[in-house]
């Protein structure tokens, strides 16, 4: 599970680069879908090396915290908590935001990768992939 685990965390990385690219040209809505996909797949990642079981099938990090069994820093919990409902809002104009692609600012988006970088590295410590 050890390999799979880090091909997981891989991906986490790759979407923060992602999440930083679109960022860097304004896609704020893209950045913070990106950064829910990274902070996603770290947490999942680790919960397959320190739980050593498949991590739960969902989006909802909210969920992926509580089966992952480690706490983190307050403010990186309650960041993590923001992110999560980002995984629709920031795509889908029904889903709570009417035009995610205007609605979701520089300053949140900002705010939410920084979250999402110190997330992946968190847990890509505890878990020993970092």
């Amino acid at each position: 599970m050890r390999e799979e685990a880090k091909a997981w965390y891989d991906g986490s990385l790759v979407d923060l680069e992602e999440a930083k690219s679109a960022f860097r040209e304004g896609r704020y809505n893209w950045a913070v879908f990106a950064a829910h996909q990274a902070v996603e797949k770290a947490l999942k990642s680790a919960i397959m090396v320190l739980r050593r079981e498949p991590p739960p099938k969902t989006h909802d990090l909210s969920r992926l915290l509580s089966a992952l069994g480690v706490e983190l820093p307050e403010d990186l919990r309650v960041g993590v908590l923001e992110l999560s409902p980002y995984y629709t809002v920031a795509r889908y104009p029904n889903a709570g935001l009417e035009r995610p692609w205007e609605s979701i600012d520089r300053a949140l988006a900002s705010r939410l990768l920084r979250i999402a970088e110190e997330v992946v590295e968190y847990v890509g410590r505890a878990a020993g992939l970092r």
